[in-house]
């Protein structure tokens, strides 16, 4: 059986070194790492009383992993100006409680350029803003700027079809 349906011909799976991450419509320029999409449905175990020896186990709360973004420190503020809108540059009182939260959508590219596959994440928030790395003048690094972002779950965009490659 074939992997992909329009590529018959096609053997390996898609590259993980090719994304976008876009939120308020725009792509963010220079992110260079997003973690997994992780979710676990916690299991609830549970036995009927005529039956003592053995347990059933059902589905229980279903539980959405952070997504963390990573990118090179650069002067596009888009990290910052989100994370302030959940802190606020002089704290609480400066909370956006209106704009905080964002969808965000994550794109799987191609080698041609083409989008294959997107993940809409909903109602995210950043939880931690790493602003400036730990620096050290005897290491050859890039000074990585790094979120991390709560969210209330995300599912696949099904309306992308498997582009034909040329």
């Amino acid at each position: 059986m074939a992997m992909f349906t329009v590529n018959t011909h096609r053997f390996d799976p898609y590259k993980d070194f090719k994304f976008r991450v876009i939120w308020d419509g725009q792509a963010i320029p220079g992110i260079s790492k997003v973690s997994s999409l992780t979710r676990s449905t916690e299991p609830v175990t549970h036995r009927e009383g005529s039956d003592p020896s053995s347990f059933r186990i059902s589905p229980g709360a279903t539980k959405f992993d952070p997504i963390v973004l990573e990118r090179g420190l650069s002067h596009d503020t888009a990290f910052e100006d989100w994370a302030n809108l959940t802190f606020g540059i002089q704290g609480d009182a400066d909370m956006s409680l209106r704009n905080y939260r964002k969808d965000i959508i994550i794109e799987l590219i191609n080698l041609q350029g083409s989008v294959v596959m997107a993940f809409r994440v909903y109602r995210c928030w950043v939880s931690d803003y790493q602003a400036l790395p730990e620096l050290d003048s005897n290491n050859n690094c890039i000074a990585i700027e790094k979120i991390v972002i709560q969210h209330e779950g995300w599912e696949r965009d099904k309306s992308i079809a498997e582009p034909t490659e040329t």
